[in-house]
């Protein structure tokens, strides 16, 4: 595994009109990358390691345009494609009430990374599902890496990892990044998942209240009709009757009709 050098794009690559107003405002170095990762999780779940470990320790680090919250990027390159690596500020919800949930949803939401890879503490996974859930009410393009497995082996704690990727929909890869456990399992799933050319349908959790099911429901329809592409339409909707503000601009403004295809297909759109 080699991590590519990482440049900043060349003038050319940025005027490619369907993709650089995004990229440019996330502040994303992309040159030479074939694919776009993004890494999630809870705070304190190892995900640095991960990185690291994916990485191999070669980043760029700097903060997030606009805010003081610190970014690092990397890269690795597996069967003769570069991946590029961001790795997101430990958050425990989406829901954007605190600037590290505005950072990252903003990335899984603005940034579409055509991976997202979801850090979780193998050794308390109630607390982590939280997120993994709420991240796949967004994208399905994601792959579990359930970290800490030696710590959880050492509790007694067993985890049936098969059914845990069929409840989710999503490939779950038990690792023990320190030691490299996993790691190479995982950049496998990455590539493989990354390769994919469909798009899954993001989760739809269940919704017991009639009356908002309804208003949902109603509020979806105008969104698919307005943004025919929009990949996560009932996930918006929740957002705009929920009243963020963030989701209600970016529906206003039109914005959010530029989520209609993974990053590398912006990327390479008009090569």
């Amino acid at each position: 595994m080699n991590t590519p050098d990482l440049h900043e794009p060349g003038e050319a690559c940025l005027s490619c009109p369907s993709r650089f107003s995004q990229l440019r405002k996330l502040g994303l170095r992309v040159a030479e990358s074939d694919h776009v990762i993004a890494l999630a999780g809870n705070p304190n779940t190892g995900k640095t390691t991960v990185f690291n470990a994916l990485t191999g320790l070669r980043m760029h680090t700097g903060n997030w345009p606009g805010k003081t919250i610190s970014r690092a990027e990397g890269g690795f390159s597996y069967e003769g494609k570069n991946f590029k690596l961001v790795d997101l500020p430990g958050t425990y919800s989406l829901l954007s009430a605190s600037p590290d949930e505005e950072v990252a949803r903003g990335f899984l939401l603005f940034g579409r990374p055509d991976v997202t890879v979801i850090v979780a503490d193998a050794t308390c996974m109630e607390r982590n599902l939280n997120l993994t859930l709420q991240i796949l009410q967004i994208t399905r393009r994601a792959v579990l890496c359930l970290n800490l497995m030696d710590e959880a082996r050492a509790n007694g704690i067993d985890i049936d990892t098969r059914q845990l990727a069929r409840d989710l929909g999503i490939p779950v890869v038990p690792c023990a990044a320190r030691s490299g456990e996993g790691i190479p399992e995982l950049i496998r799933e990455i590539s493989i998942m990354a390769a994919r050319e469909d798009a899954p349908a993001p989760r739809r959790l269940p919704l017991e209240i009639p009356g908002l099911r309804l208003a949902l429901d109603r509020i979806e329809g105008d969104l698919q009709e307005t943004f025919p592409q929009l990949p996560q339409p009932r996930w918006v909707a929740l957002r705009l009757l929920e009243g963020d503000r963030e989701i209600i601009e970016a529906v206003r403004s039109g914005e959010i009709g530029a989520l209609s295809a993974p990053v590398h297909e912006r990327l390479h759109h008009s090569a």
